[in-house]
């Protein structure tokens, strides 16, 4: 798939906020957060779904299905709002969707994989609209395939350190990367053949596909990171604790014992925690994309 060239990272980095204050913006992001899309419907969304629905799909797979209202409807209308102003929240996502676009490009040349084309990063607030369905913040970041955007409210990033206990700018950069990860995913037509195959087996086994896809793409974030810090040094103290703690918080096993108190490992479809933190960190010290074949192992 690739040829990835290994740098050896220093033991003292694994001890060691990021260095992006310099570096460029990218162009492919979609400000949208002072668009408000209001869904008419019958009910609110209830905590109890959201909380389903952070479990099935936190992180990549799209699960609008639970909190769409399934009564009748009074239709969807959009509430405009003045141009939204840059954050420094904003900015630092912004920057890290550039990092990831230098990565992957060198990455894809020089594995023979032809031009790098990045996706684009929708910023949003509520909900919005999507080629997979319509996106709202209780799903999480998520990436739509169909349109090759990744959706982020960026008021996640407080949910990642009040809600689940990971705090830091590595943390929110872990979450980017790994959506970035599925873009690369669909770029390599490995989303293609993992939904053809899903539709040929049961759902244990489509379960099963999906961990290996996001365990996948956890490796693959943490490729991203190993040649971030390699090429521009942007990692520094506390960054590599920041991003395993984030990988740890999102394994499913630790989400299903939050929302219902028990596990249930046939249900799972991003891994484990243990799962996540182990092929991150196989990506951030290897550097290699071909370590991540989490499909034959």
């Amino acid at each position: 798939m690739f040829y990835g060239g290994r740098v050896d990272i220093p033991a003292t980095l694994e001890d060691q906020a990021m260095r992006l204050g310099n570096s460029r913006e990218s162009r492919n992001v979609e400000d949208r957060r002072g668009r408000r899309m209001h869904i008419g419907g019958r009910g609110k969304i209830g905590l109890g779904t959201i909380i389903l629905a952070l479990v099935a799909a936190y992180f990549g797979v799209d699960p609008s299905f639970l909190l769409q209202d399934t009564g009748p409807t009074g239709g969807t209308t959009y509430q405009e709002g003045p141009p939204p102003a840059a954050t420094p929240e904003s900015q630092f996502a912004s920057r890290v969707l550039a990092d990831t676009e230098d990565t992957w490009a060198s990455l894809f040349e020089g594995g023979g994989q032809g031009a790098y084309r990045p996706p684009t990063l929708v910023l949003f607030s509520d909900a919005t609209p999507t080629a997979c369905g319509t996106g709202q913040s209780a799903m999480g970041p998520f990436y739509c395939p169909a349109d090759r955007k990744i959706y982020l409210d960026l008021g996640f990033f407080k949910q990642l350190e009040q809600d689940l206990d990971s705090p830091g700018d590595f943390a929110q950069a872990y979450v980017i990367a790994h959506e970035v990860a599925h873009h690369v995913q669909n770029e390599l037509g490995i989303m293609a053949q993992v939904d053809q195959l899903r539709r040929q087996v049961d759902q244990t086994m489509a379960n099963q596909i999906s961990v290996r896809v996001e365990l996948q793409a956890d490796c693959l974030a943490g490729v991203w990171a190993h040649h971030s810090h390699s090429q521009r040094n942007t990692l520094e103290e506390g960054d590599i604790e920041e991003g395993l703690n984030a990988a740890s918080a999102i394994g499913d096993d630790r989400l299903q014992s939050r929302s219902q108190g028990y596990i249930v490992p046939d249900s799972f479809t991003h891994g484990s925690s243990a799962q996540r933190v182990s092929w991150f960190t196989r990506g951030l010290k290897s550097g290699d994309p071909e370590q991540c074949d989490t499909f034959s192992q």
